[in-house]
């Protein structure tokens, strides 16, 4: 398997990584997280000019058609830089719901605005008490009309919506029957109200209440059946992205910490000097390393094998990061000492968005459970 970046691969690692220690350097982050949670304007609009929202979008609506290891390569470099702008809600969940199923007066609405960087959108889908699910069960939708649909009704809860706080379109999963459907709803519409907190990792997220939403019949995203393989997707695609952005966060850990040991002295000495550190460190950089195998792999798969191939590759590597990353943090911030929990130093900062990801789009567990189911069906 070559792990070769092409030309055009390397030229966007390293335009992101110039731009995120240029432009979106630690302090940069800091004055952005004062100022509010989760999204500024005047970068998000540099992101469109860069043409990094339409990257993994087909050309025909507007995107770059580019490869899972295309994104794999701009997600690494956002999680060394610890962006604060909703990517994954916008751009691999409700974005790439909208491009699947969406009819053609839905992606002219709501892709090309997203693209320019002018609509911000999320994906409304987790439900209270029902972590990881494919399917909705708490937000029930209903038919209105008579012989033919009108419209639909809907009641129930979201929970834990990133991005749903600024986002101002949300693809929100229903039940109906016993199918799962996806609609197009206005955050403005009457019957729904947002609760908006931010999250541990300077973003923001929102819990939905519908309470006879009412919409009308070009509110559905796609055909009035199932759409939980469409869903499965959108997350998986979402997925890679997280692992990335992990990897990104784990290479960086490893470079403060080790940079941090060089000059921290004790008794006269570099704590680096120290053999037992030095084997944490090597273990550090090892679990690192092997990381980024797991993900460049995982890309490579989604891009060329089969769906449920690309799917165990892709549990397999998160699973693997649940304790390789956790590792990683936790050394680190060791490592690091009190100052490793300080909000004057990054790696607090690295410790919080590492961990938020772990229990986000399926934790160690729940991925070890899919692959194994994964690997029954195929055996």
């Amino acid at each position: 398997m070559d792990f070769q970046l092409t030309e055009s691969q390397q030229m966007l690692q390293d335009s992101a990584q110039r731009f995120m220690r240029q432009q979106h350097g630690f302090e940069q982050r800091r004055a952005l997280l004062k100022e509010g949670n989760g999204l500024h304007p005047s970068l998000w609009q540099t992101f469109a000019e860069m043409g990094w929202l339409a990257l993994p979008y087909p050309e025909d609506q507007g995107g770059l058609d580019g490869s899972y290891r295309d994104l794999v390569q701009l997600m690494s470099c956002f999680g060394e830089g610890l962006t604060v702008e909703p990517y994954s809600a916008n751009v691999l969940l409700a974005g790439q719901l909208i491009s699947a199923l969406g009819s053609e007066a839905q992606q002219a609405a709501l892709l090309g605005p997203m693209l320019a960087g002018e609509l911000q959108l999320a994906f409304a889908h987790d439900e209270p008490g029902r972590r990881f699910a494919l399917d909705a069960r708490t937000l029930v939708a209903t038919r209105e009309g008579d012989g033919h649909v009108d419209g639909y009704v809907l009641n129930g809860d979201k929970a834990v919506v990133l991005n749903g706080d600024k986002a101002g379109q949300l693809v929100v999963s229903a039940r109906l029957g016993e199918s799962t459907l996806l609609f197009v709803v206005p955050a403005d519409v009457s019957g729904l109200s947002r609760r908006n907190y931010p999250t541990v990792d300077g973003g923001s997220a929102a819990d939905l209440h519908f309470d006879g939403v009412t919409l009308p019949a070009s509110a559905l995203l796609g055909a009035d059946t199932d759409q939980c393989d469409a869903i499965e997707v959108a997350l998986d695609k979402a997925l890679l992205g997280l692992c990335a952005e992990a990897v990104g966060i784990m290479a960086a850990l490893v470079s403060d910490t080790v940079e941090y040991c060089k000059t921290r002295k004790q008794f006269g000495t570099p704590i680096s000097a120290f053999q037992v550190l030095q084997h944490r460190m090597v273990d550090m950089f090892m679990r690192t390393e092997q990381s980024r195998a797991l993900l460049e792999m995982a890309a490579i798969q989604a891009d060329s094998a089969a769906p449920a191939e690309a799917r165990q590759a892709l549990s397999s590597l998160k699973a693997w990061l649940g304790s390789a990353a956790r590792y990683v943090g936790q050394q680190a911030v060791q490592l690091h000492g009190g100052m490793g929990v300080t909000e004057e130093l990054r790696v607090g900062h690295y410790f919080k968005r590492l961990t938020l990801i772990q229990e986000l789009l399926g934790n160690e567990d729940w991925h070890l459970r899919r692959l194994d189911r994964l690997m029954g069906e195929a055996a």
